[in-house]
C-alpha cells in the first residue's frame, strides 16, 4: 500500500491521497480550479441537480418496488432536469425490448448515452438528448460530470432491474410452490379416500371368504371326512387346515418377510406348523425323509434360528416372530421350553 503510486486528488493546495488505487478510481469528478464566485455558484447548482437526480432514482426505487415500467417512466421525465440547459433537453431509456420517452423527446445529433447491464448483459441504454445546438464543453456540448451522472443512472437501473427480477421471480417460485403445495394436499386427501375405501373392500371380501369357508366348505368337508377310509382321512385333515389358511396371514406374512423361501420351502413351514412330522411330510410329497431333512436345515438358515434348542413348529405356530427379526424372535423362544424335535 505505502509503495503504490496514487495519483493526488486536487490541485495546488487542496488535493489529497486515498488510501487504496481502488478507491481512487471511484473519485469520478475532479475538484473545480474556478476560483471566481460566479463560476462556484454555477458549479455547485450543477452539483445539486446531479445530487438530486441520484436521490431521485432512489426514491423512485423504494417507491416501485415491484414495477419497473413505472420508475423507468417518471425517472425519464425528471432526467432532463438533472442536465445543464434543461429547457432544451430530453431523455429516452431503452430497457428490455421497451422504449421510455420524455415530454416532447426528439432524436438529435447532440446526445450522449450509456449502456444498461444486468448480469454482465447490456439490456439497454439511458440516452440524453439537446434539442438545439449549445456551447461545446468536455464531451461535445456535455459536461464530464454529466457523463459520470449518466453511467451513474445507467449503473442504478440495472442494480434496480436486476433486484426487481430477482424479487418476481422469488414471488413466481413461491406462488408455484403453493399450488404444488395444494395440490399435494388434495392428492393425499384422494389418495387417502381410495386407500380407505380399498381397505373397506379387502375387509368385505375378507368377511365373504370366511362366511363360505365357515358355511359351505366346512360342512362339506366334515361330511366328506366321514365317509372316507381312514388311510385318506389324513388329506382331509390338510385340505381343511389349508382351508383355514385362506384366511389366516401365515403364508403371505411368510413369503412377504422372507423372500428367499422357495414354494417348496414355504409348502413345509406350513406342514410343519401344522404338527407333520418329517415321515408324514416325506410320504405326502414322495420324496425321502433326508430331503425334508435338508430342506428343515435351509428353513433354520433362512429363519436365521442358530440355537438348536429352538423347536421349527413352535418358532412356525408361535406368533412372536412377525413384525420384528427372525433373530430377536428365535432368540426370545430360546426361554421357552423346548418342545421335541420332530426328525
Amino acid at each position: 500500500m505505502e509503495n503504490e503510486k496514487i495519483t493526488p486528488i486536487g490541485t495546488g493546495s487542496r488535493y489529497f491521497l486515498f488510501p487504496s488505487r481502488e478507491l481512487a478510481m471511484l473519485w469520478r469528478i475532479p475538484l473545480p480550479n474556478e476560483t471566481e464566485s460566479g463560476k462556484i455558484e454555477i458549479a455547485l447548482r450543477e452539483r445539486i441537480k446531479e445530487l438530486n437526480c441520484l436521490y431521485v432514482v432512489s426514491q423512485l426505487a423504494e417507491r416501485h418496488l415491484h414495477s419497473l415500467n413505472k420508475l423507468l417512466q417518471e425517472l425519464v421525465n425528471y432526467l432532463p432536469y438533472s442536465w445543464q440547459y434543461p429547457g432544451i433537453t430530453c431523455a429516452r431509456i431503452l430497457f428490455d425490448g421497451k422504449t421510455y420517452k420524455s415530454n416532447g423527446f426528439k432524436v438529435t445529433r447532440w446526445r450522449q448515452s450509456s449502456q444498461i447491464y444486468m448480469y454482465h448483459k447490456v439490456v439497454g441504454e439511458v440516452g440524453i438528448f439537446y434539442l438545439e445546438e449549445c456551447p461545446p464543453d468536455d464531451e461535445g456540448p456535455f459536461m464530464k460530470e454529466e457523463r459520470a451522472l449518466l453511467d451513474a443512472v445507467a449503473e442504478h437501473i440495472g442494480t434496480i432491474a436486476t433486484r426487481i427480477s430477482a424479487d418476481l421471480e422469488l414471488q413466481e417460485s413461491n406462488r408455484q410452490l403453493k399450488l404444488e403445495r395444494e395440490a399435494l394436499r388434495e392428492s393425499n386427501i384422494a389418495l387417502r379416500t381410495v386407500l380407505s375405501r380399498i381397505e373397506q373392500e379387502k375387509q368385505g371380501i375378507y368377511r365373504d371368504i370366511n362366511m363360505n369357508v365357515e358355511k359351505i366348505l366346512k360342512p362339506i368337508l366334515q361330511a366328506l371326512v366321514l365317509q372316507l377310509p381312514p388311510a385318506q382321512k389324513k388329506y382331509a385333515e390338510m385340505l381343511q387346515t389349508n382351508l383355514e389358511e385362506i384366511t389366516s396371514p401365515f403364508i403371505n406374512r411368510l413369503s412377504l418377510s422372507y423372500h428367499s423361501m422357495t414354494p417348496t420351502e414355504i409348502a413345509i413351514c406350513n406342514m410343519i406348523r401344522i404338527g407333520m412330522r418329517t415321515k408324514e411330510i416325506a410320504e405326502m410329497r414322495g420324496v425321502s425323509q433326508a430331503t425334508i431333512n435338508r430342506h428343515r436345515e435351509k428353513i433354520r438358515r433362512k429363519l436365521k434360528i442358530t440355537n438348536q434348542d429352538v423347536n421349527l413348529a413352535t418358532f412356525l405356530q408361535s406368533s412372536m416372530w412377525e413384525g420384528s427379526s427372525s433373530e430377536g424372535s428365535a432368540g426370545h423362544l430360546q426361554h421357552q421350553p423346548a418342545s421335541p424335535v420332530y426328525q
